[in-house]
């Protein structure tokens, strides 16, 4: 299954190859032209048979993970965060080092030795180290370097009710349901960017959206979702299991008011369940997109993710389908002269 591969695959921010190299094998027979500019972005052009405003649709291939930043003579390796990662939940994660994925694992002083005032509070990433199994500084740095990406070990799995675990799920499923409608039938041309570095600050998307200079944009996420049952209903931006979640706004985007009312009308005609995205919180391409040049019209598609960035998110495979059909749907009514 694609989506397996996505997410198994490693792409912590800046280092987004070996997600990049699957999704331009994925889409080379199905587009007219892809590019890769300089940091890295995919740039897919499927070319339609009607004229339409100008369609840009973006999904980000990274996702949040660390760096290795120094290795101590005991063979331990210090690290730092990339992205907006929590401390509370790295103490005995799984991760791989490298091109070469060499396994580790994340440590700490032990519980019984912790003083009272460390056991309240998450570690600091200085109290933090990954264990390689490595005797000396000088058997570790045979394998990794200084400047290496540290990913999480996290397998695809399906279980319970339909739902999906797997890390990376922000945003490899955006990805894929891109790709997905990328080898769909179309008549509007459809401008593909999987950008690079949206963890770390919405980094590809800006020079992404420059290059195409769109007049609509739609970008596809995995977004956060806080239906635990200690939450309450006020606070929490998604649910899993009722549709996609179309935003209202967060902290990067003001969201276009008449392509939200279109995506609602489009979603009640075809019978797919859907949801708002009530938090303001966090961010995403859109805020470089929807600033591009003379300016876009944007909207945000996503698919709930319990537990995001962290090492295994959660999602419905319910969700995921009907965020694909949306699209889907939306486009065909742009083709019919929605937006206009």
């Amino acid at each position: 299954m694609l989506l397996k591969k996505l997410t198994e695959a490693n792409g912590v921010s800046g280092n987004e190859k070996e997600v990049r190299d699957l999704i331009i094998e994925e889409i080379k027979d199905y587009v007219d032209d892809i590019k890769v500019d300089r940091i890295g972005n995919i740039i897919a052009y499927k070319k339609g048979s009607i004229e339409t405003p100008k369609i840009m649709i973006a999904a980000h291939m990274d996702e949040v993970g660390l760096i290795v930043t120094k290795i101590d003579k005991s063979g331990l390796i210090s690290f730092k965060p990339v992205g907006g990662l929590d401390k509370r939940i790295l103490v005995s994660k799984v991760v791989k080092i490298g091109k070469d994925r060499i396994s580790g694992v994340i440590g700490a002083k032990p519980i019984h030795l912790q003083k009272s005032n460390e056991r309240s509070k998450a570690l600091d990433y200085n109290n933090l180290y990954i264990d390689i199994g490595a005797k000396s500084n000088e058997q570790a740095e045979k394998i990794v370097q200084v400047g290496d990406y540290i990913a999480f070990d996290s397998e695809y799995i399906e279980f319970g009710d339909n739902f999906v675990k797997a890390k990376a799920l922000d945003d490899r499923v955006g990805c894929n349901i891109l790709i997905d409608l990328l080898k769909s039938d179309t008549k509007a041309s459809i401008y593909a960017a999987f950008t690079v570095m949206e963890e770390i600050g919405l980094v590809g998307a800006a020079p992404a959206s420059y290059q195409i200079d769109p007049d609509i944009g739609i970008v596809l996420e995995g977004t956060t979702c806080a239906d635990a049952t200690d939450v309450e209903s006020h606070l929490q931006s998604t649910n899993v299991g009722k549709g996609p979640a179309i935003s209202l706004m967060d902290r990067t985007t003001i969201f276009d008011r008449k392509f939200r009312d279109m995506i609602v009308e489009t979603a009640k005609e075809n019978n797919i369940p859907y949801q708002f995205r009530r938090s303001s919180a966090g961010g995403n391409d859109s805020g470089r997109i929807h600033t591009a040049k003379e300016g876009a019209v944007t909207t945000t598609l996503s698919v709930p993710c319990r537990y995001i960035h962290s090492p295994i998110n959660v999602m419905s495979k319910d969700d995921y389908e009907n965020t694909g059909r949306l699209l889907k749907q939306v486009i065909k009514k742009i083709e019919e002269g929605g937006l206009k």
